[in-house]
């Protein structure tokens, strides 16, 4: 179905931008995991608007609501439902756009496919529809923490033109959260958040790339051919709303040098097989190898614009047209959560796969 995502750990999410709730439900958890609404929280604390002056202004508390499948703390096996009551909905804003399509944006693609669109925020192709995945991440993270110490770190990489200092080191979460921008150079975030303001005030928007890190993942999750590693990652990535790109590893910087240059030797410090060096990724053949895993995601500049500018309605009809309500001048600080929150729901998902592989069956 096209709204779930996952095929042992899987999680569907519900409801559009200016409707009453968002959220989503989770199934396939295993039972007895310790879980409580404030560990979800602090994820969509991370993810929600009216963090600074940055992002949109939209007030939201997005405080969850479990409905179902967690009983005294912990997980029952049952499917998690939850919650986010939308408390600052403003429909109105939108009038406009009900028979004007916005440049770039989902509007003209919903009303082909479906005939029908709501037309409030964008209803389903709204941001607003990654509530239910942070909220759904917060779980998974919680599984792959416990099973064997998984961290997932992703971080504002670069903005427009500016980009931080190219550097292998994981960085920390206090690193990341130390900015609005989050972006764990602090020089380079400044003079970001500099051009967001910026930015906002010609009422434009800008795009950039965030940068991800997992470490703990050990050799051997992943598929070899349809479901490779990579490939899910990509497929998650690419689901989330102003995505254009993503690569792994080398990525396309890779296609420059020679195999020669870009193959990752092998060693075996202390019997335990490592790469020399981490241009895959952490991924070879579709499958972990067990080193850091290291993509990128490539988000456009945001579609609605306060700027006037022109377009055609839904009788095709020339107009012009500027954007209303409350947008982000640029996505990235707020996706930050919403890729680590994807990232370990594919990660959660291969790994119940390989358990189930490897520990269901003795011969």
């Amino acid at each position: 179905m096209p709204n779930t995502f996952g095929k042992l750990f899987t999680v569907a999410t519900w409801g559009e931008s200016h409707g009453p709730a968002v959220g989503v439900v989770v199934d396939g958890c295993p039972p007895m995991l310790p879980i409580a609404a404030e560990e979800i929280q602090a994820e969509l604390d991370r993810r929600r608007p009216g963090q600074s002056d940055l992002v949109t202004s939209r007030k939201e508390e997005d405080r969850v609501e479990i409905l179902s499948g967690v009983f005294e703390g912990r997980t029952t096996g049952a499917p998690i439902s939850l919650l986010v009551r939308n408390a600052d909905a403003r429909p109105g804003a939108y009038d406009e756009m009900r028979e004007k399509f916005r440049p770039s944006h989902a509007d003209y693609a919903y009303q082909a496919k479906f005939g029908i669109r709501d037309h409030r925020g964008g209803g389903r192709s709204s941001a607003r529809e990654t509530v239910g995945r942070v909220a759904a991440g917060a779980i998974a993270r919680k599984v792959l923490a416990l099973a064997a110490g998984v961290e997932i770190r992703a971080f504002v990489q670069s903005i427009h033109t500016i980009r931080m200092p190219d550097t292998n080191r994981f960085p920390t979460l206090a690193e990341v959260e130390a900015n609005p921008v989050r972006c764990p150079d602090q020089a380079t975030a400044a003079a970001m958040a500099d051009l967001i303001r910026q930015v906002r005030s010609d009422g434009d928007s800008v795009g950039g790339v965030i940068g991800c890190r997992i470490r703990g993942v050990p050799a051997g999750l992943g598929e070899p051919v349809f479901d490779r590693l990579e490939a899910d990652l990509a497929k998650a990535m690419l689901s989330l709303p102003a995505t254009k790109g993503f690569e792994v590893g080398s990525g396309f910087s890779g296609t420059t040098i020679r195999g020669s240059e870009h193959n990752d030797v092998f060693r075996a410090p202390g019997g335990v097989i490592r790469t020399e060096t981490n241009r895959s990724g952490g991924v070879q053949g579709g499958i972990s190898n067990g080193e850091e895993i290291a993509f990128r995601v490539a988000f456009k500049p945001t579609a609605t614009i306060m700027k006037s500018q022109p377009t055609v309605d839904i009788r095709g009809g020339e107009t012009d047209l500027a954007g209303r309500g409350r947008h982000d001048p640029c996505v990235l600080p707020r996706a930050v959560p919403i890729v680590e929150a994807m990232a370990a729901l594919v990660l959660v998902d291969h790994w119940m796969r390989q358990a189930a592989q490897n520990r269901t069956f003795k011969f």
